[in-house]
């Protein structure tokens, strides 16, 4: 059974261009994200067995929203997408409990690297 995935990004485009790469190496879709709160929502609606998150986005930014899933539930692996230059941010990120962070602007190759070391 295909892996999903909950996609979290405020820009439409990058949801966009990470929905194809994973769709095209075969993992599905649990759902899409344009803030923190939202994604806190899907994930407690869909239980994904991965989420991909910005730091970046308006009303709860993915630091926040990450320790909210982690709350939620210890298990919820999360992967970070962040800009260049936000080092501090990802550390705060990975001692909240991500498993990996992808910086922008990406390679699919890249994505599909966190994908696989996290979720297999």
């Amino acid at each position: 059974m295909a892996k999903n995935i909950l996609i979290c990004d405020d820009a439409a485009f990058m949801r966009m261009m990470i929905k194809d790469i994973l769709t095209k190496n075969g993992y599905g879709i649990a759902g899409e994200a344009e803030n923190g709160q939202i994604a806190v929502d899907k994930y407690n609606e869909t239980k994904p067995d991965l989420v991909l998150m910005d730091i970046t986005m308006p009303e709860m930014d993915g630091i926040q929203a990450l320790k909210k899933i982690r709350e939620a539930d210890s298990n919820a692996v999360v992967v970070m997408c962040s800009a260049m230059g936000q080092q501090a941010m990802v550390i705060e990120a990975i001692q909240s409990g991500a498993k990996d962070f992808i910086v922008k602007p990406f390679q699919a190759d890249r994505v599909l690297e966190a994908v696989k070391k996290v979720i297999g």
